[in-house]
């Protein structure tokens, strides 16, 4: 049984919107609003080169298991360890709009990942693209135990994988708890290999991007700044006003970023202030704005069932590559809503 008619929710597209562009003082200044993307690029000739992996677009020899892992994303749990080295991180509302972040690792593995904390009901709407990935979390909410023991996940959460959890000395609980990658997947020894979700990699679209230094998306409680480096061809990652640090040094970033427009509504649940948790709705259809290069393009997603990924084409219906490497897929609403 899919695990949306166990909660009784009917994912919805969401609306075709423009999306929303602000800045503060101390983050670098927007710049245009992007326009519609009218051509996409020839596509090449076959070549001898490697496969190339299915969530960078880089070359890979063999694809390995893939492990998804629920990141803190307050100040409180900041510098994160390990995302560096993920190949997808999704951004997610949570309870009083704020975020929290869904790291997806498989061409490369860092031996330590974290802060891990709770998981919540979108995640169980994202992860079935994956096949049945290696799910790691600390806690849920009790109602939604039995929808992640229906879910299509091998569960390696802190309960059921606990020796694969260590408290990181120097942080306060409950921003200390970290993980041993290779433990994580030594616990689900089944867990799906990498395949294809719908992204493509490969030249931009030669027409329809607009020069972008920087784009700016909210949410109730946080606010993301992404902004070009020219001289290391990323976008720089501020969060409500800070440099987004990585522990390992240096400032997050990557080369492609997609703020994915999605219609986000209460679910079922609630935390012990009962704030309402979110549901954000991946499943369906909508607009979308693709950042690389140091440009914007207006993009159109869809996404038909939980089993399957999600395609990104440009408004004229081309495919919308990504830029090889790290993909960050923020997932905004409209109007920034608690729920």
């Amino acid at each position: 049984m899919r695990l949306s008619r166990l909660i009784a929710v009917t994912l919805a597209g969401a609306a075709v919107v423009p999306p929303l562009a602000a800045c503060s003082s101390d983050e670098p200044a927007p710049g245009k609003v992007p326009q519609a993307a009218t051509s996409a690029p020839v596509s090449a000739e076959p070549t001898d080169e490697p496969d190339l992996h299915p969530f960078t677009g880089k070359p890979a020899t063999a694809l390995k298991p893939v492990l998804a892992v629920k990141i803190e994303n307050t100040a409180a749990g900041k510098p994160q360890l390990g995302l560096r080295s993920a190949d997808i991180v999704y951004v997610e509302q949570v309870e009083a709009g704020l975020t929290r972040l869904m790291a997806i690792f498989s061409s490369k593995l860092p031996p330590k990942i974290g802060p891990v904390r709770s998981a919540r009901i979108s995640d169980l709407h994202i992860v079935p693209q994956f096949g049945k990935p290696a799910f790691a979390y600390s806690g849920a909410q009790t109602k939604m135990l039995p929808l992640i023991a229906q879910a299509s996940l091998w569960d390696v959460s802190d309960s059921r994988a606990p020796g694969a959890y260590f408290r990181q000395p120097g942080r306060v609980a409950p921003y200390n708890l970290f993980a041993n990658t290779k433990e994580l997947l030594a616990k689900a020894p089944k867990a799906s290999k990498a395949k294809d979700i719908g992204l493509t990699f490969g030249e931009a679209p030669a027409e329809g991007g607009v020069d972008k230094k920087s784009y700016t998306v909210r949410w109730p409680g946080a606010r993301f700044t992404f902004a070009w480096s020219e001289e290391k061809k990323q976008w720089l990652i501020w969060q409500d006003g800070k440099k987004d640090m990585a522990a390992e040094g240096g400032q997050q970033s990557a080369p492609t970023v997609v703020v994915q427009y999605t219609k986000t509504e209460r679910s079922q649940f609630h935390d012990k202030n009962q704030s309402y948790t979110p549901l954000v709705h991946s499943v369906g259809k909508g607009s979308a704005v693709v950042l690389r290069d140091g440009k914007a393009y207006k993009a159109r997603w869809e996404r038909k069932s939980e089993e399957e990924g999600t395609t990104f084409t440009t408004e004229s219906g081309e495919p919308m590559n990504f830029a090889p490497g790290q993909v960050w897929i923020a997932l905004a609403s409209r109007k920034p809503v608690t729920p």
